[in-house]
């Protein structure tokens, strides 16, 4: 038995199957292949897509529109490896259409990939500077002022700044390293963290007289600098993991400022040094915190 087509069979699979031009032209840039991803709701799906393509040779350029739910990948003569992948996120990717570029569109694409990578490191530079500054200020009037609060503060600080650099490093890198950058400054975090909360049994033990004064106003002076941070990094906050990580840290921060001013005022108006032991205790519980968050970051 035999079936008539009609010359409607050629015109269906035409308008059902992804168009790939398998044109070689010496004159065009390479490919860029557009995916439907009906399941990327977030950022952090985008990270899994990158994650996906991040050792694929030569190296890709990715463009979201996520409301849209739709990636770009501009890529080489390996369209069927891209969709390989694309699928292997398991976010539903249908591949839509791939197509030849010329050098023009490519260039630009990746372009704009360097400005936001170079628009990261700028914002991470204030980051470091910031808490870099902050750090030798706090941890010298901590030591003066006797206070828990202000010592615990300071190494805070210190981690951010130590997190900014590395992932100051980290921009224009591959999602990877990216993740090995927020991953290492997790634990530098727990380090100093621990540290902290032993300078707090130090003093319980051996006693000291904090300086309520100090600690409300360099405790107010922490706090501008911090929220400062957050309005720097807000718009970026989603950029892979390590300004993640990055948003997480000021974040935890202005907490712990808060706290440290609180804790000067009830000193002053108590006269008792345990206000001061109990922030350095929760700053440092706050710190361990965040650093657990950070060392769950997958994407």
């Amino acid at each position: 038995m035999t079936t008539t087509c009609g010359g409607n069979c050629q015109n269906n699979a035409t308008e059902n199957t992804p168009q790939i031009a398998e044109v070689h032209d010496a004159s065009h840039g390479g490919f860029v292949s557009e995916y439907h991803v009906p399941k990327m709701d977030c950022p952090s799906e985008e990270g899994m897509i990158r994650m996906a393509l991040d050792s694929t040779e030569p190296k890709v350029t990715l463009e979201f529109d996520t409301p849209k739910r739709k990636v770009r990948v501009y890529h080489g003569d390996n369209a069927d490896l891209i969709e390989k992948r694309m699928q292997s996120v398991g976010l539903g990717a249908r591949l839509v259409s791939t197509t030849p570029v010329a050098s023009e569109p490519l260039v630009r694409a990746q372009a704009s990939a360097k400005q936001e990578a170079e628009r990261e490191a700028g914002i991470l530079k204030w980051l470091l500077a910031i808490n870099g500054i902050m750090f030798a200020i706090e941890i010298t009037v901590g030591w003066w002022a006797q206070s828990t609060g202000l010592i615990a503060d300071s190494l805070d600080m210190f981690a951010d700044a130590a997190v900014y650099g590395v992932a100051l490093y980290a921009v224009g890198h591959s999602v990877r390293m990216k993740l090995r950058a927020a991953h290492f400054s997790g634990w530098l975090q727990i380090i100093l963290a621990l540290g902290a909360l032993g300078e707090v049994v130090r003093r319980l033990v051996f006693g000291s007289e904090p300086v309520s004064t100090l600690m409300m106003s360099f405790g107010l002076v922490a706090l501008v600098a911090n929220v400062t941070c957050l309005l720097l990094i807000a718009k970026s906050r989603d950029n892979g993991a390590h300004m993640k990580a990055s948003w997480i840290f000021s974040a935890n921060d202005v907490i712990a400022n808060l706290g440290v001013i609180l804790a000067g005022g009830l000193v002053a108006w108590t006269g008792s040094r345990y206000p001061d032991l109990l922030i350095g205790l929760i700053i440092g519980v706050v710190v361990l915190n965040g650093a657990r968050r950070i060392l769950q970051l997958k994407s």
